[in-house]
């Protein structure tokens, strides 16, 4: 297996871990939480959902804090039941992507279903234009609720990549990792889009852990304990969900809030600075990758 670390000039056997902080724009408290892990805490960048409601909040801190590694977090989905957004192109521009109450779908399979490739550009492309002009320096792209990995969108992926020239949320394809991350036989799916990166220079990840949001209350130390020791060698992609607990949050994901909040804390403060410190896990950012990849 390549691994992305050697060329970064770590050690062969060193665990380099991109912190990512997921949804930043979706509420204020996802914003709360989230640029808090990222000024105070160990997470090194994030992605930005640029169809929310508080993705105005969000742009006008990224372009006040430039220093902040920010991305796009690809949205084709708004899966709370009471709680939507609609697509940024417009529903004339992409009615595909539009369900019966005007929003984007709420489940990665009716998008899969729906959509065409088309539309799913077209909107894509819409996220990342606004993003942009709105002050974010987008530093990379990765996908909300991994819909984009559809094999008929797929190519979109890559060919966003390509456009902007900036590196994506995208790993070696092998089974038995996928299926420990819930995305059994996604390999073959990930294969093509794998070479035809490399291939174009683009940086690949040696792997992820997005076992986020999956803990009782009262076990986020024991969880996230397991998850940081559980990373192999090479850059490793961890996913996080920082949010502050509060009125708002539960009433958008009442069953995630207090995960959302314990993600805040450990990744915002001391008690995972110490424990990567403990562990010896290096940490980067996604700007990095992109600074590489246009000076090729």
């Amino acid at each position: 297996m390549s691994n992305l670390a050697r060329t970064l000039g770590y050690d062969e056997d060193a665990r380099v871990v991109v912190v990512h902080v997921d949804d930043l724009g979706m509420c204020h408290a996802a914003n709360v939480g989230g640029f808090e892990a990222l000024r105070r805490g160990i997470a090194t960048c994030g992605s930005i959902m640029v169809p929310c409601p508080w993705f105005s909040e969000a742009a006008e801190i990224a372009s006040r804090e430039p220093e902040l590694d920010l991305g796009v977090h690809l949205t084709l989905n708004a899966e709370w039941q009471q709680y939507r957004w609609r697509p940024v192109a417009g529903a004339a521009a992409v009615p595909s992507l539009v369900d019966d109450e005007g929003c984007l779908p709420r489940t990665s399979a009716e998008v899969g279903q729906r959509a065409t490739a088309e539309d799913v550009y077209t909107e894509l492309r819409a996220q990342i234009e606004l993003a942009l002009a709105s002050g974010v320096d987008v530093t990379h792209l990765d996908s909300h609720m991994g819909t984009v990995f559809h094999p008929r969108f797929v190519p979109v992926y890559h060919a966003l990549a390509a456009e902007y020239r900036v590196p994506v949320f995208v790993v070696r394809p092998e089974e038995e990792a996928l299926a420990r991350q819930g995305m059994a036989g996604f390999a073959a799916l990930l294969e093509p889009l794998v070479d035809g990166l490399e291939a174009d220079g683009f940086p690949i990840l040696d792997g992820f852990c997005a076992d986020s949001l999956s803990f009782a209350e009262g076990a986020g130390l024991t969880h996230n304990r397991k998850r940081l020791e559980s990373l192999g060698a090479g850059v490793q992609y961890l996913i996080c969900h920082a949010a502050l607990d509060g009125e708002e949050l539960r009433a958008i994901t009442p069953d995630s809030a207090h995960q959302r909040d314990f993600e805040r804390t450990f990744y915002g403060g001391d008690t995972g600075r110490r424990e990567f410190e403990r562990l010896g896990l290096e940490r980067m950012g996604m700007r990095l990758l992109r600074e590489r990849l246009r000076s090729n």
